[in-house]
């Protein structure tokens, strides 16, 4: 099969085209690389010893997609294309409704236009809100959002199903995220944002190469054993085999389907820190700071649907993703940057 990955340069799009690749499928990588590199697309293909079909262009351009889909032959989409920092939403909010909801509205479109009818979309668990219990279950009802970045992918995820409504041969996967860490084992894939981090782990990363000076953890005093937020953390690989099995799936069904992609243990912020020193040997100067906005203090999956349906579970340790976290930033202390291909 041919899979086409909007979005596909990213942090989750490049480990997802290595996994792609090795079970021998093709990938068409679109990417305008605002929040990533033409060096991790390079190093998929050194790693897979594959090519990628690559194409630098932004997915809300019509005509550009338009000439993509006509220039191959798609078999399935997997959308990561987004912008996605929490804070930065509720700063430039128009911004991401304009490219959000248009980087959804323009491949809904392309596909329809060139008669592909499979689509796996990176969705979060920011979905559930903070109205439902945890752990969160794929039946509750999506919840609101205190940040415009929530709202977006509540948003994409009503456009999706309703256009699998009203097209009954359409086949659409939701995924609903928890908390990626790690890297490839190799060191040559991993996790690199533009300016400040946004989450836990490569800011943690960063302070023991050297790169930042100590990590702020947001809040110390929320209802949790040690008072710091707990997440449902799993490694990069184990979500890069869970859109394998989900464009799998995606082949063989129509309507809209929604999965958890997480282990369904929680860890906390302090829990994650004493783990990465354990496994990297390098302490991490902390300070308690004030809670962030639209934090929660707790949310883990319940995995069980992906497990007994899609037949995949993590298999990933916190010790594996605290490890392949350091040895993909000791190689690259700087990133892609440093090592430009």
């Amino acid at each position: 099969m041919t899979i086409l990955l909007a979005g596909g340069a990213g942090y989750i799009g490049s480990h997802t085209a290595v996994s792609l690749l090795e079970a021998g499928h093709d990938v068409v990588i679109v990417d305008n690389y605002i929040n990533s590199s033409p060096a991790a697309v390079d190093r998929v293909e050194e790693l897979t010893g594959r090519t990628v079909t690559r194409y630098r262009a932004d997915v809300t351009d019509k005509a550009a997609m338009t000439a993509i889909f006509a220039e191959n032959t798609i078999d399935c989409v997997i959308h990561f294309a987004g912008l996605k920092a929490v804070g930065e939403s509720g700063r430039v909010p128009l911004r991401y409704y304009r490219n959000n909801l248009d980087t959804t509205l323009t491949l809904l479109e392309c596909m329809a236009a060139a008669g592909v009818k499979r689509i796996v979309f990176s969705s979060s668990a920011t979905v559930y809100g903070d109205e439902n219990p945890v752990p969160y279950v794929e039946t509750m009802r999506r919840g609101g959002s205190s940040h415009p970045y929530g709202w977006t992918k509540i948003m994409m995820e009503q456009i999706f199903e309703d256009t699998a409504k009203a097209d009954s041969d359409l086949s659409v996967v939701l995924l609903r995220y928890f908390n990626p860490i790690g890297a490839h084992p190799s060191g040559r894939l991993g996790e690199d944002p533009r300016g400040v981090p946004n989450n836990l782990m490569p800011y943690i990363t960063q302070v023991a190469v050297g790169r930042r000076d100590r990590l702020t953890v947001f809040g110390g005093d929320y209802p949790t054993p040690d008072g710091t937020c707990r997440r449902d953390y799993l490694h990069i690989m184990d979500l890069a085999e869970g859109h394998l099995r989900a464009v799998e799936y995606a082949m063989a069904h129509t309507g809209t389907e929604v999965f958890n992609l997480g282990t369904g243990t929680p860890y906390s912020v302090l829990e994650i820190v004493h783990a990465f020193e354990s496994a990297s040997g390098v302490a991490i100067p902390c300070t308690i700071g004030p809670r962030r906005p639209g934090d929660l203090p707790q949310f883990w999956a319940d995995p069980s649907k992906a497990e007994r349906v899609l037949g995949w579970k993590a298999r990933r340790s916190l010790e594996d993703m605290c490890r392949d976290s350091w040895n993909w930033q000791r190689q690259n202390p700087m990133g892609y940057g440093e090592n430009k291909e």
